[in-house]
């Protein structure tokens, strides 16, 4: 089955190896950027007393974050733009997640996992201890960063995607080398 390839780039990875500083270096440069959900939705389960928290309900907090990422996928697709988009963090990310917490992932989820695609190339970040630091929102160790890292990996291939492992260096670089792929036009 042949898919349409949107211009819809995902830029996924462990937390901690600086997706959001790469989505925020790009919009810098007149790129539209998808935000990562899973923060918004701690801080916001945070602030209403809610159980949809990943150390509390990870159920929970897994249905949240593919309803919101479903939601800003289809946002992207109704308005029509022609444009190159990065996500941070992408559909599939919430079924690595339900992988790695050992949840089984509705066949629901499946399915619309491989109904909304995006682009081929799939941009991963690799754990980078130097700069990894927990949050308020981000509990997990290197370890479990790492471990969330090779889940990503194992289910964007699963799906089919193209993982380019983008390198441990500085934020401009990092940006040059996802632009210099786009740019070449392979997947």
């Amino acid at each position: 089955m042949k898919y349409k390839t949107y211009p819809l780039y995902i830029i996924t990875g462990g937390p901690g190896a600086g997706k959001t500083t790469l989505l925020n270096a790009l919009e810098s440069i007149g790129y539209l950027t998808v935000p990562e959900e899973g923060r918004r939705i701690i801080k916001e389960q945070i602030l209403i007393n809610g159980e949809g928290l990943p150390w509390m309900n990870k159920r929970l907090f897994a249905k949240l974050m593919f309803e919101a990422s479903v939601k800003n996928y289809q946002k992207i697709i109704e308005c029509g733009s022609s444009g190159t988009v990065f996500f941070d963090r992408g559909i599939l990310d919430t079924v690595g997640y339900l992988r790695l917490e050992n949840i089984p992932v509705p066949e629901e989820m499946k399915i619309i996992a491989r109904e909304m695609i995006y682009h081929k190339n799939v941009f991963i970040l690799p754990p980078w201890r130097e700069i990894y630091e927990n949050d308020p929102e981000r509990k997990q160790d290197f370890d479990q960063a790492t471990a969330t890292y090779n889940h990503m990996k194992e289910i964007y291939l699963e799906y089919g995607y193209h993982l380019n492992e983008v390198p441990e260096a500085p934020v401009e670089k990092r940006a040059e080398f996802i632009l210099e792929i786009i740019e070449a036009g392979s997947y």
